[in-house]
């Protein structure tokens, strides 16, 4: 499936159309001339070809393009439809761990990054390419790798997910009682990383990252990936969970240029990850949250999340390192909630407090239906859903 998948142009298209992504490749090769000509270059799991093709613009003597999908044969048609490039380049359909080649590789070049840099497990193959084909010294484009995380507060995505498992609280589903299944599909949702492109100011602390170095990570420490997670609260809030992104350095002998998928940077493909916990965390300015990130490897090219939060102690007593909450998730990198269709407003901090229903009111070329929901004799109001009658989808879910 995995090969099938980029074996169709469609899913080429899209990442060739992710300018930041395909600009950035561009750039770090031309700028960095001196790195490519005469030299031989492998172009590792090399889809449509493109890479192949800069490389050969930046004075390659000879690049062979490495790819196991029916992708090769696109990408073949592509450089013989280029023949002053072409002429400089071998399509050679296989996977990198099996392929033989003629002559040992000056520098390697490869888009291996997934979701969280590691999903879809490409950077092994990268790794391995590199046992297998690089000279000793050779470069390597991407160089390294960062993921980079913070805990972040986001009351719009939390009730979103939450509400999400509403359906299973219906006591009479054409006679049948769902509320036994409620609890599972809660936490079915909350195993759902979310990706996508997410306002900065919903962190609560200065992110930290993990570092991993392809020029001489071995392939095992991909199997298992362990970060500890240690960061100080900049405001007094709820965490809901912690946000992650990834970025790549291609280190050139001339220019070092950096592709990156940071929140606030120009959006990619890739976009953000959230893991979100089912139980929040309260912490208040100055608290320290610790934790770990562990990713486990499995067969479905991709990754199982294990998240552990927690808040520590804080103000008088803090010294003694106490634990206050721990909050714990399981997710599957592989089955992602893609939230990509209608970004949330955001509410400034300080604002919080002020806040009333009536300013989130919608602009005023739309029409929207409100649904509400009392409580008994609580007193107590509930907003179903917002909808928004032009893009018949709900747009906004917030408990009162």
């Amino acid at each position: 499936m995995y090969f099938h998948y980029y074996g169709q142009l469609l899913h080429q298209q899209n990442m060739l159309q992710d300018f930041v992504r395909t600009g950035t490749y561009y750039a770090a090769v031309m700028e960095n001339r001196s790195d490519f000509e005469g030299r031989v270059v492998v172009d590792v799991g090399a889809g449509s070809g493109i890479l192949s093709l800069f490389a050969a613009q930046a004075g390659a003597r000879h690049v062979y393009a490495v790819e196991a999908s029916e992708m090769s044969e696109h990408a073949q048609r592509l450089i013989s439809g280029n023949p002053s490039l072409g002429q400089r380049i071998t399509v050679i359909k296989g996977k990198v761990e099996e392929v033989e080649l003629p002559e040992k590789a000056d520098i390697l070049i490869s888009e291996p990054m997934g979701t969280l840099l590691v999903n879809e497990r490409m950077l092994e193959s990268y790794v391995i390419a590199r046992d297998r084909f690089l000279v000793p010294g050779g470069k390597m484009f991407p160089t390294t790798g960062r993921i980079h995380m913070a805990p972040f507060s986001d009351e719009y995505l939390y009730v979103e997910m939450a509400n999400k498992a509403l359906f299973w609280q219906q006591h009479n589903f054409f006679g049948v009682d769902l509320t036994p299944l409620h609890g599972s599909a809660f936490q079915g949702y909350f195993s759902q990383p979310v990706v996508d492109a997410f306002d900065p100011r919903l962190l609560v602390s200065l992110p930290t990252y993990h570092m991993l170095d392809f020029t001489s990570m071995k392939e095992e420490e991909l199997y298992e990936i362990d970060i500890p997670l240690n960061f100080v609260a900049s405001v007094g809030t709820r965490v809901h969970g912690l946000a992650c992104w990834f970025d790549v350095l291609f280190n050139g002998s001339t220019v070092q240029r950096w592709l990156t998928t940071a929140p606030g940077s120009p959006t990619t493909h890739w976009y953000q990850l959230r893991c979100i916990l089912s139980q929040p965390l309260y912490v208040m300015a100055g608290q320290e949250i610790t934790g770990r990130l562990h990713l486990v490897a499995h067969s479905a090219q991709s990754y199982t999340i294990y998240l552990t939060m927690s808040a520590k102690m804080w103000g008088e007593g803090a010294e003694q390192g106490g634990i206050l909450q721990t909050s714990t998730a399981k997710l599957e990198l592989k089955e992602p909630y893609y939230r990509l269709s209608q970004p949330q407003p955001y509410v400034m901090q300080q604002d919080q407090q002020q806040q009333q229903l009536p300013s989130l009111q919608p602009p005023q070329s739309y029409a929207y239906i409100c649904f509400w929901h009392n409580t008994g004799n609580t007193g107590k109001t509930t907003i179903l859903c917002l909808i928004s009658c032009k893009a018949h989808n709900p747009v906004l879910e917030v408990p009162m």
